[in-house]
């Protein structure tokens, strides 16, 4: 399925609206306003159990708040934040993360509340191999209402963290970057993970498989059961140099890796993490979010 915009018709009117906040609790800028009717969100997708957002990290040239507008505007209900990302732009609440002051953790819950999106997932974020530091996150995402801490932990640190996940009923996806990072191979995963609580388990980046010449549905195969979350994408192709495109359009095969997650019986976050035309990403965004959920459409009807 290809959908088709008229892109620029969407820029003029961002161009247009430049100048306009996106700041203020309740409100959205006049260019998000006018972009969002490019999506309705996933509700096929719901039905098979599937919950799809976006990474913040797909907005990291925009604010916290405009991450979450963006969001919005293209239907989505759930949301990934990552850390260091600023709140507002001109706001002194700073960044979104640990240190963020309780009146400020409020003021964040009261925005997403009033956009009605939930915070679902948070990283990716640093879990070290000592309690203080790793219990400092796990209290955060419990104050912020976060189901899954995604991480890259050392392996030294996976006892302790298995031991707060199951303290604070709190999912551990443990993300792969490409090779050479530390959890790039699907069977390091699995090594990691076996024999330990049913908490740990990977967030499993379909495009940084490709980036690591792995196809993305024999990961997923691999993982069965081990699968937290995903950070979806397709690419161009595969190997170092590959770039995000609209998902359909390129070389992932999303719909052999939806079919095989429904096969699975994966119920769980999808986070759109499109890591490409940063500043003009939405339309793309938008026709992804369509293809999921067409996706989705045909997997109930057969």
């Amino acid at each position: 399925m290809t959908v088709r915009f008229d892109r620029r018709r969407f820029l003029m009117t961002a161009a247009a609206a430049a100048t306009t906040a996106a700041g203020g609790t309740g409100w959205r800028s006049a260019v998000l306003e006018a972009a969002e009717k490019l999506a309705e969100g996933a509700p096929h997708a719901e039905k098979l159990g599937w919950r799809l957002g976006c990474q913040a990290y797909t907005f990291n040239r925009f604010t916290f708040y405009e991450a979450v507008q963006k969001n919005a505007a293209v239907g989505l209900k759930v949301i990934e934040a990552y850390p260091g990302q600023r709140l507002s732009e001109n706001g002194p609440e700073g960044s979104f993360g640990l240190e963020m002051s309780p009146q400020v953790r409020k003021q964040v819950l009261g925005y997403l509340a009033d956009h009605d999106i939930q915070l679902v997932n948070f990283g990716v974020v640093g879990l070290p191999n000592n309690e203080a530091g790793s219990r400092a996150v796990f209290e955060f995402a419990k104050d912020m209402g976060i189901e899954t801490i995604v991480s890259e932990p050392g392996f030294d640190a996976l006892d302790l963290i298995e031991e707060l996940a199951e303290e604070y009923e709190i999912d551990v996806a443990l993300h792969n970057h490409p090779r050479p990072s530390r959890y790039w191979d699907p069977q390091t995963v699995l090594e990691a993970t076996r024999d330990r609580s049913p908490r740990l388990g990977a967030c499993a980046d379909t495009g940084h498989w490709m980036r690591s010449d792995i196809k993305p549905v024999e990961a997923v195969r691999q993982l069965e059961g081990r699968i937290i979350s995903f950070h979806f994408k397709d690419l161009n192709r595969s190997g170092g140099g590959a770039h995000d495109v609209p998902w359909g359009t390129g070389q992932a095969d999303v719909p052999a890796i939806l079919r095989e997650c429904h096969r699975q019986g994966f119920q769980g976050v999808f986070a759109v993490e499109y890591e490409h035309n940063w500043l003009e990403s939405l339309p793309e965004i938008a026709e992804s979010v369509k293809f999921f959920d067409k996706v989705a459409a045909d997997i109930l009807a057969d």
